[in-house]
């Protein structure tokens, strides 16, 4: 990326829906990198994709439910790594687990996870993932056979292989997704995560005793019975990537198909629950 970019910083108010539905409207234009900030986030453009409208039909930026407000500064010659280093916070997790990227110094942490951030880190990142983590630590996974969907950057499907779980499948529909996960499995040392390009259709006549789906409440609702079919008795779904408001749909969805719920952590409106299949 060596040519002038054009850096929109976004303040947005309530913070986290505003910047989750903002950014899918950017992603939708020529904006090719996102980064999350302490008010909002920061969206790069190629200035020879710019033009003066390229907000104009932005829904979110006339909308009364949110205040938005943003600058544009001239970057010269783009340094990634430089940005993410400004702005990528490492992630804490009781202690216990400590995801960082390579600049960041090594922890005392039990699970020190390192992931190389190149491009778009969603907003919601942290407390979703924070929430799937704190399953996953609690959780006996030795020897379980693991599914993680929408793996984006791997770090779960990473995490569950450092707690024994083997083998494991992660899948994302993403291509920049699928070739991170790639690296930041070889990163990490991992020998039992096999990466896949794709959705859900790719899980026909797949079994598994644990499945990882941190994604949108859309998705899962619309690929749940799949998850299901591919889930042994006694087999364990995490999900994530949803709203407190969202867990009626969530949890319908998942007793019409007789999984038993379990748990729930909540952080910022983000919800993630855990249900068991119990059905023979």
């Amino acid at each position: 990326m060596s040519n002038s970019y054009l850096g929109f910083h976004f303040e947005v108010e309530p913070k986290e829906l505003g910047s989750e539905i903002l950014i899918a409207e950017l992603g939708e234009k020529e904006f090719e990198s996102f980064i999350e900030t302490e008010k909002g986030f920061s969206a790069f453009i190629q200035k020879q994709f710019y033009t003066e409208d390229i907000l104009e039909d932005i829904y979110l930026m006339t909308s009364p439910e949110f205040t938005i407000s943003y600058t544009i500064e001239e970057i010269e010659q783009v340094n990634w790594n430089e940005e993410w280093e400004k702005n990528f916070e490492p992630i804490d997790v009781d202690g216990n687990c400590h995801v960082r990227a390579p600049f960041h110094p090594k922890t005392s942490a039990e699970f020190d996870i390192v992931i190389e951030p190149k491009m778009s880190f969603g907003t919601g990142h942290h407390e979703t993932t924070h929430m799937m983590i704190q399953h996953l630590l609690e959780t006996d996974v030795t020897n379980l056979k693991t599914l993680d969907m929408g793996c984006g950057t791997a770090i779960l499907a990473i995490l569950a292989e450092m707690k024994g779980a083997k083998p494991i499948d992660a899948i994302d529909i993403d291509n920049w997704c699928y070739l991170n996960s790639i690296e930041n499995a070889e990163r990490n040392n991992c020998t039992e995560i096999t990466v896949y390009e794709g959705d859900a259709s790719l899980l026909k006549d797949k079994k598994y005793d644990l499945i990882i789906a941190n994604i949108n409440r859309n998705i899962l609702l619309n690929d749940m019975q799949q998850y299901v079919d591919c889930l042994h008795k006694n087999g364990i779904l995490l999900l994530s990537g949803f709203y407190t408001e969202d867990i009626p749909f969530i949890n319908k969805s998942c007793v019409e198909k007789a999984l038993t719920y379990v748990k729930k952590f909540e952080r910022n409106n983000w919800v993630s629950l855990k249900y068991v299949n119990l059905q023979y």
